[in-house]
């Protein structure tokens, strides 16, 4: 894990964004075992063999979470974007369908 994706986790102001990402975080992790992380853009991103898979942002209301290369893949209703990335935002209080998330962005991935 990169200590500049773990600094920029651990300084979020509010706890509830912290916990997302950090869950967000170890999602993208089991999907993409090799992953690799950096910030960019003041966000955390993930990539698979240099190209992004997912990325992560925070904004006063929610917690985004974008999955990319999803063209092809079957995304429920609830996601919001063009087909090549699908985002899904989260609010304070709302759960996170990690077995969901995991397999849509695996799927996404797969072809990195």
């Amino acid at each position: 894990m990169n200590p500049e994706v773990t600094t920029f986790m651990e300084e979020l102001k509010e706890p509830w964004h912290a916990a997302y990402c950090n869950q967000l975080r170890e999602l993208v992790h089991r999907a993409i075992p090799d992953v690799q992380e950096r910030i960019q853009y003041r966000k955390p991103h993930f990539l698979k063999n240099g190209k992004y898979a997912a990325v992560i942002s925070t904004a006063k209301e929610a917690v985004s979470f974008t999955i990319f290369n999803a063209t092809g893949v079957d995304i429920p209703e609830g996601f919001e974007g063009p087909p090549e990335r699908k985002t899904v935002k989260f609010r304070q209080g709302q759960p996170v369908d990690e077995k969901l998330l995991e397999d849509l962005l695996g799927r996404a991935s797969a072809s990195l």
